[in-house]
């Protein structure tokens, strides 16, 4: 296989992933997402293994 292949073959798959996401999930509701960038908002940061605390010492 040539490079050329190779690119093809991945562009492919991640369309294919990208397909098979708009496919399954349900559509956003802009009135109820969470804001892109929550610099400054006072929102608490959620959601992420980042977010949390780190677990107690012992």
């Amino acid at each position: 296989m040539r490079r050329v292949h190779v690119a093809i073959l991945v562009g492919l798959g991640i369309l294919a992933l990208v397909v098979l996401d708009r496919v399954q999930s349900d559509p956003l509701n802009p009135y109820t997402a969470p804001p892109m960038l929550a610099l400054g908002s006072g929102l608490p940061a959620t959601g992420g293994h980042c977010a949390a605390p780190p677990p107690p010492l012992r």
